[in-house]
């Protein structure tokens, strides 16, 4: 079908709204006090078009499966957002009034508070990956004709993440996403570093596998021709390279420094009239134009991604030595096989993490992010959303660390993906420090609403990776390099919260409190504390976070309130300090704490938990310590 230009009256309509969506972001931030009128005002035409003339939106349902995506990147710019969506009839425009009051949900940011946002932006750089995530999902797994939109600010196109995203996007050719350069010009603090060099925006787009057009970003005629073009490009992903202007139409601001993040103040009143002066009708009148409903050509599928079970139960025999991140990947295929939603996505690492069980048995339901975490992060946040998928996203746990900002953005935007970390601790030996993961479970633990499971075998490992499958809110699975004996039967339940007590006697002294590797040092330990006439108790807390303190409580009572707790971690929030913590308001109890002291080095495990202090005999010592306080 060719290209029909819109009537002019269509035109003029949408220029008008253009607009007013700039009056509501001056009046809103001007009754806030705060926020970015120019920045919304650089975008104005952009969402214009993309709201009245180009998507297609249920605004009876906003979160409709087969409504087209949109992501506002540069998330600065929400009160423009909010008015788009205000214009097209979501709610009144008074409530634009509210933005950023405690008791509006409009916040200084989008957040998925609001019905019609997907997930929370404003730190800069995470659009494209989220974005990237839900044009992945559309094109591959719904194959519906839904779109995904994103607007990216020039400023944050100077993080390597986008770019990272861009890659991913122009690989799988994902010609369901249109990508909106907003190139104002304008930093926070001073120009940006390309300026309004838009050639060299375009060859760099094109590079990556876009199909890139330069446009005028307050001309709505072309914004409406770029955005035809781009739904009508095949086999690669589209990028709008709009040429825009801070503070576009606000005389003796517009293009000039240092008006970034402020309300226009006593300038507010003359622009707003000058923009009424621009404008064909200036009533308070809702628009002609309505956004356009989704298409039922090609609607996205009904999904359940509820109780969902392991195809098939864990078949290990008692004492059977078998690593922890080898059963994450067998569950990872028996989940995928009881339900066609379960991904896997992986930064390279999959035959180290074992997500390549997955892949082999189900090619077409695994995402291979490459080396780029950052954008496996976005990509899996994306591709959870509106409940399409569940997505286990996996690599060494280490290196989640330099994703952790995307991790804490998916908390805010209320994000349902499961995280799998391998090789974590001086337990996986020669690789040595740098491969390590020694911060992870302070990391995740600090995530609101997270869950970290720290399974110790391969049976409760199994079950980590179903209850992950079933909980809200980020989970975190840690698994461990090294081979481990099989400690519970098959048929072992298993609760996120509750611990398990591995071996106890009646006349137990210490308790001895281990996780992974550790919980076998433990068992060792209490072994050759019995050689010596000692009776040790044994907890393995399968949950980091939340810890069952009352089973750590109970049991650390019974043995005398005498506690060691040890972790193949930095002392530095992980399961010495949650145990110290759940200790901390009850009295009578010493806690000997075992962690690794400082920065490792290459070395066979054994002799790498020995001599960083997290072995069985150090947890001997320990024990023998703190049964003579």
């Amino acid at each position: 079908m060719s290209y029909h230009k819109p009537e002019a009256k269509a035109i003029q309509e949408l220029k008008d709204i253009a607009q007013r969506l700039r009056i509501h972001s001056i009046t809103s931030t001007q009754a806030s006090k705060s926020g970015h009128p120019t920045s919304c005002s650089s975008i104005a035409e952009i969402m214009s078009v993309l709201f009245f003339n180009t998507m297609r939106l249920n605004l009876k349902f906003p979160r409709d499966p087969s409504s087209d995506r949109f992501v506002l990147s540069k998330g600065h710019a929400a009160p423009i957002l909010y008015a788009a969506w205000a214009e097209a009839g979501l709610f009144p425009v008074e409530e634009l009034q509210n933005l950023r009051k405690i008791d509006s949900d409009l916040e200084g940011h989008p957040t998925p508070r609001l019905n019609f946002i997907d997930v929370g932006t404003g730190s800069l750089g995470q659009g494209v990956a989220v974005a990237a995530g839900m044009a992945y999902v559309g094109k591959n797994f719904d194959k519906a004709d839904y779109r995904t939109y994103v607007v990216v600010g020039d400023g944050e196109s100077a993080e390597g993440s986008i770019w990272e995203s861009l890659h991913f996007a122009g690989h799988y050719k994902l010609d369901n996403l249109c990508v909106v350069f907003d190139v104002n010009r304008l930093g926070q603090s001073e120009p940006t570093s390309l300026q309004h060099q838009m050639d060299v925006y375009r060859k760099r787009l094109e590079a990556f596998g876009f199909h890139a057009l330069v446009v005028d970003g307050h001309d709505v005629e072309e914004l409406c021709k770029a955005f035809y073009e781009a739904s009508s490009t095949k086999n690669k992903p589209t990028a709008i390279i709009a040429k825009t202007f801070k503070g576009k139409f606000f005389p003796n601001i517009e293009d000039l420094d240092n008006w970034h993040g402020k309300p226009l103040g006593d300038k507010a009143n003359e622009v707003i009239k000058h923009l009424q002066g621009l404008m064909m009708d200036s009533s308070d009148r809702p628009a002609a134009l309505a956004p356009q409903t989704p298409t039922k050509s090609k609607p996205a599928p009904p999904v359940d991604i509820t109780n969902v079970k392991l195809a098939s139960p864990p078949a290990y025999k008692l004492g059977e030595q078998v690593a922890t991140r080898l059963a994450y990947g067998t569950a990872l295929a028996k989940l995928a096989q009881s339900n066609d939603r379960v991904i896997a996505l992986d930064g390279d690492t999959k035959n180290s993490t074992f997500s390549d069980k997955l892949k082999k048995a189900f090619p077409e339901r695994y995402i291979e992010c490459f080396i780029a975490e950052q954008n496996l992060v976005g990509v899996a946040i994306g591709a959870a959303c509106r409940d399409r998928t569940i997505a286990f996203a996996s690599t060494f746990a280490t290196f989640f660390t330099r994703a952790f900002d995307q991790i804490r953005m998916g908390a805010i935007s209320q994000t349902n993906v499961n995280f799998a970390g391998s090789h974590c601790g001086v337990s996986i030996g020669e690789d040595g420090p740098s491969q390590m993961g020694l911060e992870d479970v302070a990391m995740f633990r600090t995530v609101p609403g997270s869950t970290v499971f720290y399974p110790s075998d391969a049976v409760s490992c199994e079950r980590a990776v179903e209850l992950a499958a079933n909980t809200k809110g980020v989970c975190f699975i840690r698994t461990s390099r090294p081979n481990t004996a099989v400690l519970y039967d098959n048929n072992e339940p298993f609760v996120i919260g509750k611990g398990k007590v591995v071996k106890q006697s009646a006349n137990d002294q210490v308790l001895l409190i281990g996780a992974g590797v550790t919980l076998y040092e433990c068992l060792a330990a209490a072994a050759e504390l019995e050689k010596a006439g000692v009776h040790a108790r044994v907890i393995d807390p399968f949950t980091v976070k939340p810890l069952d303190a009352d089973l750590i409580v109970e049991h650390g009572r019974a043995c005398g309130g005498r506690v060691v707790v040890v972790e193949d971690h930095y002392q530095q929030g992980g399961l010495g300090e949650a145990v110290l913590s759940a200790l901390a308001t009850h009295r009578d109890f010493a806690v000997k704490h075992l962690y690794v002291p400082g920065v490792p080095r290459s070395g066979p495990p054994t002799v790498l938990l020995d001599m960083f202090g997290v072995s069985a005999r150090h947890v001997v010592e320990a024990a023998n310590a703190v049964l003579k306080l």
